[in-house]
Protein backbone atom coordinates (compact mmCIF):
# COMPACT_ATOMS: atom_id res chain seq x y z
CA UNK A 1 0.00 0.00 0.00
CA UNK A 2 2.49 2.35 1.04
CA UNK A 3 6.58 2.21 1.16
CA UNK A 4 8.04 1.35 4.54
CA UNK A 5 11.01 3.57 3.97
CA UNK A 6 11.06 7.22 5.04
CA UNK A 7 11.55 9.62 2.05
CA UNK A 8 13.25 12.64 2.47
CA UNK A 9 10.74 14.72 0.93
CA UNK A 10 7.82 13.66 3.70
CA UNK A 11 9.65 14.49 6.55
CA UNK A 12 7.77 11.51 8.24
CA UNK A 13 7.21 7.84 8.62
CA UNK A 14 4.47 6.26 6.25
CA UNK A 15 1.39 5.16 7.77
CA UNK A 16 2.97 1.78 7.29
CA UNK A 17 5.57 2.12 9.23
CA UNK A 18 3.37 3.65 12.38
CA UNK A 19 0.61 0.63 12.02
CA UNK A 20 2.64 -2.04 14.37
CA UNK A 21 1.22 -0.40 17.29
CA UNK A 22 -2.35 -0.65 16.39
CA UNK A 23 -2.81 -4.16 16.34
CA UNK A 24 -6.15 -5.57 15.09
CA UNK A 25 -8.71 -8.06 16.11
CA UNK A 26 -10.61 -7.99 14.12
CA UNK A 27 -10.05 -11.09 12.24
CA UNK A 28 -13.09 -12.52 10.64
CA UNK A 29 -15.12 -11.29 7.71
CA UNK A 30 -18.47 -9.24 8.61
CA UNK A 31 -21.60 -10.27 6.72
CA UNK A 32 -21.65 -6.33 5.49
CA UNK A 33 -18.81 -6.45 3.37
CA UNK A 34 -19.76 -5.48 -0.61
CA UNK A 35 -23.57 -5.52 0.02
CA UNK A 36 -23.78 -1.93 -0.98
CA UNK A 37 -23.16 -2.80 -4.61
CA UNK A 38 -26.87 -3.50 -5.73
CA UNK A 39 -27.74 -0.17 -3.71
CA UNK A 40 -25.20 1.66 -6.22
CA UNK A 41 -26.72 3.64 -9.16
CA UNK A 42 -26.75 2.27 -12.45
CA UNK A 43 -23.71 2.46 -14.28
CA UNK A 44 -20.76 3.10 -11.08
CA UNK A 45 -18.27 0.76 -11.62
CA UNK A 46 -17.10 -1.18 -8.54
CA UNK A 47 -13.21 0.45 -9.16
CA UNK A 48 -11.94 3.18 -10.39
CA UNK A 49 -8.76 4.07 -12.33
CA UNK A 50 -6.84 5.76 -10.88
CA UNK A 51 -3.92 5.98 -12.66
CA UNK A 52 -5.81 7.60 -14.97
CA UNK A 53 -3.66 10.92 -13.83
CA UNK A 54 0.24 10.90 -13.04
CA UNK A 55 -0.59 13.94 -10.85
CA UNK A 56 -3.00 16.42 -10.81
CA UNK A 57 -0.49 18.82 -12.26
CA UNK A 58 -1.33 16.62 -15.54
CA UNK A 59 -5.12 16.85 -14.26
CA UNK A 60 -5.04 20.40 -14.40
CA UNK A 61 -3.27 20.84 -17.81
CA UNK A 62 -5.51 18.76 -19.19
CA UNK A 63 -8.78 20.52 -17.69
CA UNK A 64 -7.34 23.83 -19.53
CA UNK A 65 -6.53 22.65 -22.37
CA UNK A 66 -10.15 21.40 -22.82
CA UNK A 67 -12.05 24.22 -21.83
CA UNK A 68 -9.26 27.13 -22.07
CA UNK A 69 -12.42 29.54 -23.24
CA UNK A 70 -14.68 28.73 -20.42
CA UNK A 71 -14.93 30.73 -17.32
CA UNK A 72 -13.59 28.99 -14.57
CA UNK A 73 -14.20 31.33 -11.54
CA UNK A 74 -16.48 34.19 -10.80
CA UNK A 75 -15.42 36.25 -7.60
CA UNK A 76 -16.12 39.89 -7.25
CA UNK A 77 -18.92 40.60 -10.02
CA UNK A 78 -15.53 39.64 -12.52
CA UNK A 79 -14.94 36.64 -14.41
CA UNK A 80 -11.70 34.46 -14.68
CA UNK A 81 -11.72 31.76 -17.43
CA UNK A 82 -9.23 28.79 -17.71
CA UNK A 83 -6.62 30.03 -20.06
CA UNK A 84 -6.11 33.35 -17.80
CA UNK A 85 -6.15 31.05 -14.73
CA UNK A 86 -3.64 28.80 -16.37
CA UNK A 87 -1.25 31.95 -17.75
CA UNK A 88 -1.60 33.29 -13.76
CA UNK A 89 -0.86 30.07 -12.33
CA UNK A 90 2.02 29.56 -14.83
CA UNK A 91 3.55 32.63 -13.85
CA UNK A 92 3.12 31.84 -9.85
CA UNK A 93 5.11 28.43 -10.13
CA UNK A 94 7.96 30.01 -12.47
CA UNK A 95 8.55 33.02 -9.78
CA UNK A 96 8.25 29.92 -6.82
CA UNK A 97 11.06 28.57 -8.65
CA UNK A 98 12.77 31.22 -9.43
CA UNK A 99 13.02 32.46 -5.16
CA UNK A 100 14.02 28.73 -4.63
CA UNK A 101 10.80 26.65 -4.05
CA UNK A 102 11.87 23.42 -5.31
CA UNK A 103 9.78 20.09 -5.18
CA UNK A 104 8.66 18.81 -2.10
CA UNK A 105 8.72 22.14 -0.16
CA UNK A 106 6.06 23.41 1.82
CA UNK A 107 3.83 26.43 0.60
CA UNK A 108 1.51 28.19 3.13
CA UNK A 109 -1.91 29.47 1.28
CA UNK A 110 -3.51 31.48 3.54
CA UNK A 111 -6.52 32.90 1.68
CA UNK A 112 -10.34 33.04 1.14
CA UNK A 113 -12.30 32.43 -2.08
CA UNK A 114 -11.27 34.75 -4.57
CA UNK A 115 -9.60 34.44 -7.45
CA UNK A 116 -6.12 34.34 -5.81
CA UNK A 117 -6.90 31.05 -4.59
CA UNK A 118 -7.34 28.81 -7.29
CA UNK A 119 -4.00 30.86 -8.94
CA UNK A 120 -2.03 30.23 -5.68
CA UNK A 121 -3.34 26.91 -5.66
CA UNK A 122 -2.05 25.84 -8.90
CA UNK A 123 1.16 27.55 -9.15
CA UNK A 124 2.32 25.73 -6.35
CA UNK A 125 1.29 22.24 -7.34
CA UNK A 126 2.47 23.17 -10.82
CA UNK A 127 5.95 24.10 -9.16
CA UNK A 128 6.03 20.71 -7.72
CA UNK A 129 5.30 22.33 -4.21
CA UNK A 130 3.52 21.05 -1.07
CA UNK A 131 0.41 23.39 -0.45
CA UNK A 132 -0.07 24.28 3.28
CA UNK A 133 -4.22 25.26 3.48
CA UNK A 134 -4.17 27.83 6.13
CA UNK A 135 -7.66 29.42 7.75
CA UNK A 136 -7.14 32.54 7.26
CA UNK A 137 -9.23 33.28 10.67
CA UNK A 138 -6.43 31.64 12.43
CA UNK A 139 -5.06 33.55 15.56
CA UNK A 140 -1.63 34.03 15.88
CA UNK A 141 -1.23 31.02 17.93
CA UNK A 142 -2.75 28.66 15.36
CA UNK A 143 -1.04 29.65 12.29
CA UNK A 144 2.55 30.24 14.38
CA UNK A 145 1.51 25.94 15.04
CA UNK A 146 0.73 24.92 11.75
CA UNK A 147 3.75 27.07 10.22
CA UNK A 148 6.39 25.42 12.49
CA UNK A 149 4.72 22.35 12.41
CA UNK A 150 4.67 22.19 8.49
CA UNK A 151 8.16 23.75 7.82
CA UNK A 152 6.86 26.45 5.24
CA UNK A 153 9.27 28.57 3.93
CA UNK A 154 7.03 30.64 2.16
CA UNK A 155 3.15 32.02 2.46
CA UNK A 156 0.70 33.73 0.32
CA UNK A 157 -1.95 35.76 2.13
CA UNK A 158 -4.61 38.80 1.78
CA UNK A 159 -3.27 42.06 3.49
CA UNK A 160 -6.45 41.61 5.88
CA UNK A 161 -4.09 39.07 7.46
CA UNK A 162 -1.05 40.01 7.37
CA UNK A 163 -0.50 41.53 10.60
CA UNK A 164 -1.04 37.84 12.02
CA UNK A 165 1.66 36.53 10.39
CA UNK A 166 3.84 39.25 10.79
CA UNK A 167 3.12 38.40 14.53
CA UNK A 168 3.51 34.34 14.00
CA UNK A 169 6.76 34.70 12.20
CA UNK A 170 8.93 34.56 15.07
CA UNK A 171 10.34 30.90 15.62
CA UNK A 172 9.26 29.83 12.02
CA UNK A 173 11.01 29.14 8.78
CA UNK A 174 9.16 31.45 6.71
CA UNK A 175 11.61 33.28 4.24
CA UNK A 176 9.01 34.30 1.35
CA UNK A 177 6.09 36.17 2.46
CA UNK A 178 3.56 37.18 -0.78
CA UNK A 179 0.72 39.64 0.12
CA UNK A 180 -2.63 40.55 -2.03
CA UNK A 181 -5.53 43.08 -1.88
CA UNK A 182 -9.15 41.80 -2.83
CA UNK A 183 -9.02 43.92 -6.24
CA UNK A 184 -5.07 42.64 -7.26
CA UNK A 185 -6.50 39.99 -10.04
CA UNK A 186 -10.00 42.03 -11.16
CA UNK A 187 -8.20 42.77 -14.36
CA UNK A 188 -5.12 42.32 -13.59
CA UNK A 189 -5.32 44.73 -10.74
CA UNK A 190 -4.92 47.71 -13.24
CA UNK A 191 -8.70 48.68 -13.57
CA UNK A 192 -10.89 51.25 -11.55
CA UNK A 193 -12.77 48.66 -10.15
CA UNK A 194 -9.74 47.00 -8.36
CA UNK A 195 -7.81 50.02 -7.36
CA UNK A 196 -11.41 51.10 -5.56
CA UNK A 197 -11.89 48.01 -4.17
CA UNK A 198 -8.17 47.64 -2.08
CA UNK A 199 -8.79 51.72 -1.09
CA UNK A 200 -12.04 51.08 0.71
CA UNK A 201 -10.99 48.14 2.64
CA UNK A 202 -7.89 49.88 3.47
CA UNK A 203 -8.81 53.36 4.48
CA UNK A 204 -12.75 53.61 4.44
CA UNK A 205 -13.71 50.10 6.13
CA UNK A 206 -10.29 49.91 7.88
CA UNK A 207 -10.69 46.19 7.59
CA UNK A 208 -6.31 46.26 6.34
CA UNK A 209 -4.50 46.21 10.23
CA UNK A 210 -1.11 47.91 9.67
CA UNK A 211 1.96 45.80 9.21
CA UNK A 212 5.48 45.68 8.89
CA UNK A 213 7.08 42.75 6.97
CA UNK A 214 10.64 43.74 5.42
CA UNK A 215 11.01 40.89 2.92
CA UNK A 216 7.09 41.05 2.05
CA UNK A 217 6.20 41.12 -2.15
CA UNK A 218 3.07 41.78 -3.64
CA UNK A 219 1.63 39.22 -5.35
CA UNK A 220 1.21 40.85 -8.88
CA UNK A 221 5.18 41.64 -8.85
CA UNK A 222 5.35 38.44 -8.11
CA UNK A 223 3.16 37.56 -11.29
CA UNK A 224 4.77 39.91 -13.39
CA UNK A 225 8.40 38.41 -12.53
CA UNK A 226 6.64 35.35 -13.39
CA UNK A 227 5.70 36.26 -16.86
CA UNK A 228 9.39 36.97 -17.34
CA UNK A 229 10.65 33.58 -16.50
CA UNK A 230 10.41 29.80 -18.22
CA UNK A 231 8.64 27.54 -15.78
CA UNK A 232 10.97 24.24 -15.34
CA UNK A 233 8.06 21.59 -15.73
CA UNK A 234 8.16 18.96 -12.90
CA UNK A 235 6.75 15.50 -12.84
CA UNK A 236 5.22 14.56 -9.50
CA UNK A 237 4.16 11.31 -8.74
CA UNK A 238 1.45 9.23 -6.89
CA UNK A 239 2.84 9.18 -3.52
CA UNK A 240 4.00 12.45 -3.75
CA UNK A 241 2.38 14.77 -1.22
CA UNK A 242 0.41 17.29 -2.72
CA UNK A 243 -1.46 18.49 0.55
CA UNK A 244 -0.27 19.21 4.44
CA UNK A 245 -4.04 19.30 5.29
CA UNK A 246 -4.56 19.83 8.93
CA UNK A 247 -7.25 18.64 10.89
CA UNK A 248 -8.31 17.99 14.81
CA UNK A 249 -8.98 21.35 15.10
CA UNK A 250 -12.38 20.49 16.99
CA UNK A 251 -10.96 17.84 18.97
CA UNK A 252 -7.46 18.73 19.29
CA UNK A 253 -3.76 19.90 18.63
CA UNK A 254 -4.03 20.46 14.60
CA UNK A 255 -2.14 17.83 12.78
CA UNK A 256 -0.82 17.52 9.18
CA UNK A 257 -2.88 14.79 7.07
CA UNK A 258 -0.08 13.53 4.27
CA UNK A 259 -2.65 13.82 1.13
CA UNK A 260 -0.52 12.69 -1.97
CA UNK A 261 -1.14 12.91 -5.23
CA UNK A 262 -2.69 9.90 -5.76
CA UNK A 263 -5.23 10.41 -2.69
CA UNK A 264 -6.53 13.19 -4.26
CA UNK A 265 -6.72 11.63 -7.97
CA UNK A 266 -8.78 9.21 -6.48
CA UNK A 267 -11.22 10.90 -4.32
CA UNK A 268 -12.22 12.90 -7.62
CA UNK A 269 -12.37 10.31 -9.94
CA UNK A 270 -14.46 8.38 -7.42
CA UNK A 271 -17.06 11.06 -6.81
CA UNK A 272 -17.08 12.02 -11.17
CA UNK A 273 -17.97 7.98 -11.37
CA UNK A 274 -20.65 8.53 -8.58
CA UNK A 275 -22.41 11.71 -10.21
CA UNK A 276 -22.03 11.12 -13.55
CA UNK A 277 -25.55 10.80 -14.27
CA UNK A 278 -26.20 13.67 -12.76
CA UNK A 279 -23.71 16.09 -13.86
CA UNK A 280 -22.74 16.48 -17.17
CA UNK A 281 -20.23 18.03 -20.00
CA UNK A 282 -22.14 21.51 -20.25
CA UNK A 283 -21.19 24.24 -18.58
CA UNK A 284 -22.31 23.12 -14.84
CA UNK A 285 -22.40 26.14 -12.44
CA UNK A 286 -21.45 25.79 -8.33
CA UNK A 287 -22.35 28.06 -5.77
CA UNK A 288 -19.26 27.59 -3.76
CA UNK A 289 -19.81 29.21 -0.07
CA UNK A 290 -17.20 26.96 1.96
CA UNK A 291 -13.38 27.91 1.89
CA UNK A 292 -11.68 25.77 -0.62
CA UNK A 293 -9.00 25.90 1.73
CA UNK A 294 -11.42 22.96 3.11
CA UNK A 295 -10.71 19.62 1.82
CA UNK A 296 -14.83 19.54 1.07
CA UNK A 297 -14.86 22.32 -0.81
CA UNK A 298 -11.55 21.79 -1.90
CA UNK A 299 -12.34 18.18 -3.56
CA UNK A 300 -15.67 18.78 -4.65
CA UNK A 301 -15.66 22.39 -5.68
CA UNK A 302 -12.11 23.29 -6.99
CA UNK A 303 -11.09 19.36 -8.47
CA UNK A 304 -13.94 17.61 -9.50
CA UNK A 305 -16.15 20.65 -11.07
CA UNK A 306 -12.82 21.80 -12.80
CA UNK A 307 -12.78 18.38 -14.05
CA UNK A 308 -16.02 19.04 -15.81
CA UNK A 309 -15.02 22.36 -17.14
CA UNK A 310 -17.50 23.87 -14.34
CA UNK A 311 -17.96 27.86 -14.00
CA UNK A 312 -17.31 28.53 -9.94
CA UNK A 313 -18.90 31.44 -8.20
CA UNK A 314 -16.75 32.39 -5.13
CA UNK A 315 -18.21 33.28 -1.69
CA UNK A 316 -15.66 34.94 0.07
CA UNK A 317 -17.76 35.81 3.44
CA UNK A 318 -21.02 33.23 3.64
CA UNK A 319 -21.93 34.53 7.03
CA UNK A 320 -23.07 37.49 5.25
CA UNK A 321 -26.13 36.11 3.63
CA UNK A 322 -27.79 39.40 2.74
CA UNK A 323 -24.03 39.81 0.54
CA UNK A 324 -24.56 36.21 -0.45
CA UNK A 325 -28.09 36.63 -2.10
CA UNK A 326 -27.04 39.89 -3.56
CA UNK A 327 -23.92 38.21 -5.36
CA UNK A 328 -26.45 35.37 -6.42
CA UNK A 329 -29.04 37.44 -7.17
CA UNK A 330 -29.07 36.79 -11.30
CA UNK A 331 -27.04 33.60 -10.98
CA UNK A 332 -28.45 29.94 -12.22
CA UNK A 333 -26.44 27.74 -10.19
CA UNK A 334 -26.55 23.96 -11.06
CA UNK A 335 -24.92 22.78 -7.87
CA UNK A 336 -24.13 24.17 -4.40
CA UNK A 337 -21.68 22.84 -1.44
CA UNK A 338 -22.61 23.22 2.00
CA UNK A 339 -23.10 22.28 5.68
CA UNK A 340 -26.46 22.18 7.72
CA UNK A 341 -25.88 25.55 9.49
CA UNK A 342 -24.89 27.24 6.23
CA UNK A 343 -28.04 25.97 4.39
CA UNK A 344 -29.90 26.82 8.14
CA UNK A 345 -28.94 30.06 7.78
CA UNK A 346 -30.18 30.78 3.82
CA UNK A 347 -33.55 29.30 4.49
CA UNK A 348 -33.74 31.92 7.26
CA UNK A 349 -33.01 34.48 4.56
CA UNK A 350 -37.02 35.44 2.59
CA UNK A 351 -35.27 36.30 -0.82
CA UNK A 352 -33.31 32.79 -0.58
CA UNK A 353 -36.49 30.91 -0.30
CA UNK A 354 -38.36 32.91 -3.44
CA UNK A 355 -35.71 32.77 -6.19
CA UNK A 356 -35.89 29.99 -8.72
CA UNK A 357 -34.24 26.63 -8.31
CA UNK A 358 -35.47 25.20 -11.40
CA UNK A 359 -31.67 24.87 -12.52
CA UNK A 360 -30.74 22.97 -9.49
CA UNK A 361 -29.65 19.81 -10.03
CA UNK A 362 -27.31 18.59 -7.19
CA UNK A 363 -27.23 20.17 -3.78
CA UNK A 364 -24.30 18.64 -1.16
CA UNK A 365 -23.95 18.52 2.29
CA UNK A 366 -20.67 17.32 4.56
CA UNK A 367 -18.21 18.64 7.22
CA UNK A 368 -21.56 17.97 9.58
CA UNK A 369 -24.77 15.92 10.27
CA UNK A 370 -27.44 17.01 8.22
CA UNK A 371 -30.40 17.52 10.66
CA UNK A 372 -33.59 16.18 9.21
CA UNK A 373 -35.62 19.53 9.67
CA UNK A 374 -33.04 21.74 8.00
CA UNK A 375 -33.17 18.95 4.67
CA UNK A 376 -37.40 18.66 5.32
CA UNK A 377 -37.35 22.79 4.67
CA UNK A 378 -34.93 22.75 1.92
CA UNK A 379 -36.68 20.22 -0.06
CA UNK A 380 -39.74 22.23 -0.02
CA UNK A 381 -38.19 25.44 -0.92
CA UNK A 382 -36.39 24.66 -3.63
CA UNK A 383 -37.68 20.90 -4.72
CA UNK A 384 -34.40 19.18 -4.64
CA UNK A 385 -33.37 16.93 -1.86
CA UNK A 386 -30.22 18.21 0.09
CA UNK A 387 -27.48 14.51 -0.80
CA UNK A 388 -25.33 14.01 1.94
CA UNK A 389 -22.65 11.95 1.92
CA UNK A 390 -19.56 11.31 5.03
CA UNK A 391 -15.67 12.21 4.76
CA UNK A 392 -12.97 13.28 6.73
CA UNK A 393 -10.19 15.39 5.96
CA UNK A 394 -7.68 12.35 6.67
CA UNK A 395 -9.56 10.44 3.65
CA UNK A 396 -9.49 13.46 0.70
CA UNK A 397 -12.61 13.65 1.95
CA UNK A 398 -15.25 11.32 0.72
CA UNK A 399 -15.94 7.78 1.90
CA UNK A 400 -19.56 7.34 1.16
CA UNK A 401 -21.70 9.18 -0.95
CA UNK A 402 -25.92 8.86 -0.99
CA UNK A 403 -27.17 8.18 -4.77
CA UNK A 404 -27.28 11.82 -6.70
CA UNK A 405 -31.02 10.83 -7.73
CA UNK A 406 -33.09 11.02 -5.00
CA UNK A 407 -35.94 13.04 -5.78
CA UNK A 408 -37.64 9.81 -5.26
CA UNK A 409 -37.39 9.42 -1.82
CA UNK A 410 -40.07 10.96 0.52
CA UNK A 411 -37.83 12.02 3.33
CA UNK A 412 -34.58 12.70 4.48
CA UNK A 413 -33.80 9.38 6.03
CA UNK A 414 -30.24 11.15 7.52
CA UNK A 415 -28.37 8.45 5.64
CA UNK A 416 -24.16 9.08 4.85
CA UNK A 417 -25.46 6.76 1.79
CA UNK A 418 -22.85 3.91 0.22
CA UNK A 419 -19.08 3.73 0.00
CA UNK A 420 -17.48 4.97 -2.98
CA UNK A 421 -16.10 3.33 -5.74
CA UNK A 422 -12.46 1.18 -4.81
CA UNK A 423 -13.57 2.02 -1.08
CA UNK A 424 -13.91 -0.79 1.85
CA UNK A 425 -15.83 0.06 4.71
CA UNK A 426 -16.54 -1.72 8.18
CA UNK A 427 -17.29 -1.17 12.01
CA UNK A 428 -15.29 -2.02 14.25
CA UNK A 429 -17.14 -2.71 17.96
CA UNK A 430 -15.77 -2.04 21.12
CA UNK A 431 -14.54 -6.01 21.89
CA UNK A 432 -12.16 -5.40 18.30
CA UNK A 433 -14.29 -7.75 16.24
CA UNK A 434 -15.87 -6.85 13.24
CA UNK A 435 -19.93 -5.64 13.44
CA UNK A 436 -22.30 -7.58 11.19
CA UNK A 437 -25.42 -5.52 9.50
CA UNK A 438 -27.04 -3.50 12.37
CA UNK A 439 -24.72 -3.56 14.72
CA UNK A 440 -23.37 -0.44 15.73
CA UNK A 441 -19.39 -0.12 15.54
CA UNK A 442 -16.81 2.78 14.59
CA UNK A 443 -16.31 2.96 10.97
CA UNK A 444 -13.12 2.59 9.60
CA UNK A 445 -11.84 2.77 6.05
CA UNK A 446 -9.62 1.66 3.24
CA UNK A 447 -9.21 3.01 -0.21
CA UNK A 448 -6.41 4.86 -2.41
CA UNK A 449 -7.95 8.35 -1.16
CA UNK A 450 -6.81 7.51 2.45
CA UNK A 451 -4.00 9.78 3.61
CA UNK A 452 -0.11 8.50 4.01
CA UNK A 453 -0.45 9.43 7.44
CA UNK A 454 0.27 12.54 9.63
CA UNK A 455 3.26 14.69 9.07
CA UNK A 456 6.16 14.16 11.42
CA UNK A 457 3.35 12.64 13.73
CA UNK A 458 4.02 8.25 13.58
CA UNK A 459 2.21 8.05 17.04
CA UNK A 460 -0.77 9.61 16.26
CA UNK A 461 -0.31 7.62 12.53
CA UNK A 462 -0.13 4.56 14.29
CA UNK A 463 -3.83 5.28 17.08
CA UNK A 464 -5.84 5.62 13.90
CA UNK A 465 -4.00 2.67 11.35
CA UNK A 466 -4.52 -0.90 12.42
CA UNK A 467 -1.77 -3.49 11.15
CA UNK A 468 -4.13 -4.23 8.42
CA UNK A 469 -4.07 -0.73 7.17
CA UNK A 470 -7.82 0.04 8.47
CA UNK A 471 -8.29 3.64 9.06
CA UNK A 472 -10.45 4.41 12.17
CA UNK A 473 -12.50 7.26 12.07
CA UNK A 474 -14.05 7.77 15.06
CA UNK A 475 -17.48 7.70 14.22
CA UNK A 476 -19.88 5.41 15.67
CA UNK A 477 -21.97 4.05 12.89
CA UNK A 478 -24.24 1.13 11.66
CA UNK A 479 -24.81 -0.21 8.17
CA UNK A 480 -27.74 -1.64 6.95
CA UNK A 481 -28.64 -4.49 4.65
CA UNK A 482 -28.37 -2.66 1.47
CA UNK A 483 -25.07 -1.61 2.24
CA UNK A 484 -26.29 2.11 3.43
CA UNK A 485 -24.67 3.79 6.17
CA UNK A 486 -26.02 5.71 9.20
CA UNK A 487 -23.65 7.60 11.88
CA UNK A 488 -24.74 8.14 15.53
CA UNK A 489 -22.14 10.36 16.37
CA UNK A 490 -18.60 11.06 17.43
CA UNK A 491 -16.68 8.33 19.55
CA UNK A 492 -15.44 11.63 21.61
CA UNK A 493 -18.44 13.40 21.38
CA UNK A 494 -21.12 10.79 23.03
CA UNK A 495 -22.69 11.27 26.68
CA UNK A 496 -22.82 8.48 29.36
CA UNK A 497 -26.15 8.66 31.47
CA UNK A 498 -26.52 6.70 34.57
CA UNK A 499 -24.30 3.91 32.39
CA UNK A 500 -26.62 4.40 29.02
CA UNK A 501 -25.07 5.99 25.72
CA UNK A 502 -26.58 9.40 24.70
CA UNK A 503 -25.33 10.72 21.12
CA UNK A 504 -25.39 14.22 20.40
CA UNK A 505 -26.54 14.52 17.21
CA UNK A 506 -29.82 12.65 18.09
CA UNK A 507 -30.42 15.17 20.95
CA UNK A 508 -29.87 17.80 18.41
CA UNK A 509 -31.96 16.54 15.76
CA UNK A 510 -34.98 16.43 17.99
CA UNK A 511 -34.59 19.61 19.54
CA UNK A 512 -34.05 21.04 15.49
CA UNK A 513 -37.42 20.06 14.72
CA UNK A 514 -39.09 22.30 17.66
CA UNK A 515 -39.97 25.43 15.11
CA UNK A 516 -39.04 28.21 17.04
CA UNK A 517 -35.36 26.47 17.04
CA UNK A 518 -32.81 28.64 14.95
CA UNK A 519 -29.50 25.96 16.26
CA UNK A 520 -28.65 23.88 18.83
CA UNK A 521 -25.68 21.50 19.83
CA UNK A 522 -26.05 19.24 23.06
CA UNK A 523 -22.88 18.16 25.71
CA UNK A 524 -22.38 16.02 28.32
CA UNK A 525 -21.65 17.94 31.72
CA UNK A 526 -20.38 16.22 35.32
CA UNK A 527 -22.64 15.08 37.30
CA UNK A 528 -22.37 13.45 40.90
CA UNK A 529 -25.47 10.66 40.18
CA UNK A 530 -25.15 10.40 36.48
CA UNK A 531 -21.64 10.52 35.48
CA UNK A 532 -22.86 13.49 32.77
CA UNK A 533 -25.87 14.93 32.24
CA UNK A 534 -27.16 16.64 29.29
CA UNK A 535 -27.02 20.38 28.45
CA UNK A 536 -28.26 22.13 25.03
CA UNK A 537 -27.65 25.30 23.88
CA UNK A 538 -30.25 26.70 21.59
CA UNK A 539 -30.13 29.94 19.09
CA UNK A 540 -33.82 30.03 19.13
CA UNK A 541 -35.91 32.24 16.21
CA UNK A 542 -38.27 33.06 18.79
CA UNK A 543 -37.22 34.63 21.58
CA UNK A 544 -40.41 34.07 23.41
CA UNK A 545 -39.08 30.17 23.66
CA UNK A 546 -38.53 28.69 27.27
CA UNK A 547 -36.43 25.84 29.19
CA UNK A 548 -39.55 24.08 30.02
CA UNK A 549 -40.93 23.89 26.20
CA UNK A 550 -37.67 22.94 24.96
CA UNK A 551 -37.72 20.29 27.63
CA UNK A 552 -41.43 19.26 27.28
CA UNK A 553 -41.19 18.80 23.47
CA UNK A 554 -37.65 16.31 23.98
CA UNK A 555 -39.93 14.44 26.69
CA UNK A 556 -42.47 13.43 23.58
CA UNK A 557 -39.68 12.27 21.33
CA UNK A 558 -36.87 10.87 23.25
CA UNK A 559 -36.51 8.42 25.84
CA UNK A 560 -36.21 9.95 29.79
CA UNK A 561 -32.21 9.74 29.74
CA UNK A 562 -31.84 11.64 26.56
CA UNK A 563 -33.74 14.03 27.55
CA UNK A 564 -31.51 17.50 28.21
CA UNK A 565 -31.83 18.87 31.75
CA UNK A 566 -30.28 22.47 31.35
CA UNK A 567 -31.36 24.33 28.49
CA UNK A 568 -28.80 27.91 27.69
CA UNK A 569 -29.83 30.02 25.23
CA UNK A 570 -27.23 32.53 23.39
CA UNK A 571 -27.80 34.85 20.89
CA UNK A 572 -24.91 32.38 18.84
CA UNK A 573 -22.65 29.34 19.06
CA UNK A 574 -19.17 29.21 18.28
CA UNK A 575 -18.70 27.59 15.11
CA UNK A 576 -15.73 26.83 12.59
CA UNK A 577 -14.89 29.00 9.39
CA UNK A 578 -17.53 26.40 7.65
CA UNK A 579 -19.70 26.26 9.98
CA UNK A 580 -19.36 23.22 12.26
CA UNK A 581 -20.60 24.01 15.53
CA UNK A 582 -17.27 23.77 18.40
CA UNK A 583 -19.07 21.43 21.24
CA UNK A 584 -15.49 21.08 22.47
CA UNK A 585 -15.38 25.06 23.03
CA UNK A 586 -18.92 24.65 25.00
CA UNK A 587 -17.55 21.93 27.21
CA UNK A 588 -14.15 23.98 27.89
CA UNK A 589 -16.55 26.24 29.14
CA UNK A 590 -18.93 24.60 30.83
CA UNK A 591 -16.32 22.51 32.63
CA UNK A 592 -14.17 25.83 33.46
CA UNK A 593 -17.38 27.31 35.75
CA UNK A 594 -17.34 24.24 37.41
CA UNK A 595 -13.58 24.80 38.49
CA UNK A 596 -12.91 25.95 42.34
CA UNK A 597 -11.72 29.88 42.48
Amino acid sequence: MIPTTQSPSTGAASSQDAMGGAASKASTVPNTDGIWFDSWPSGVPHEIDVNQYASLVQFFDECVAQFRERVAYVSVGEEMTYGELARKATAFAAYLQGIGVKPGDRVAIMLPNTFQYPVSLFGVLKAGAVVVNVNPLYTVRELAHQLKDSGAQTIIVFENFAKVVEEALPGTKVQNVIVTGLGDLLKDGLNIKGRLINFMLRHVKKLVPAWHIPQAVKLLDALATGYTRPLTPVHPTHDDIAFLQYTGGTTGVAKGAMLTHRNIIANLLQAKAWSAGQLTGDAETVLTPLPLYHIFSLTVNALIFMGLGGRNILIANPRDVKRVMMIIRHEKFTGITAVNTLYNAFLENEEFCKRDFSNLKLAMAGGMATQKAVADRFKAVTGQPIIEGYGLTECSPIVSMNPVDLKHMRDFEGSIGLPAPSTQVRFRKDDGTWANVGEAGELCVKGPQVMKGYWNRPEETAKVFDEDGWLATGDIGVMDSRGFMRLIDRKKDMILVSGFNVYPNEVEDVIAMHPDVREVAAIGIPDAAQGERIKVFIVPRNRSLTQEQVIAHCRKLLTGYKVPKVVEFRDELPQTNVGKILRRQLREEELAKQKPE
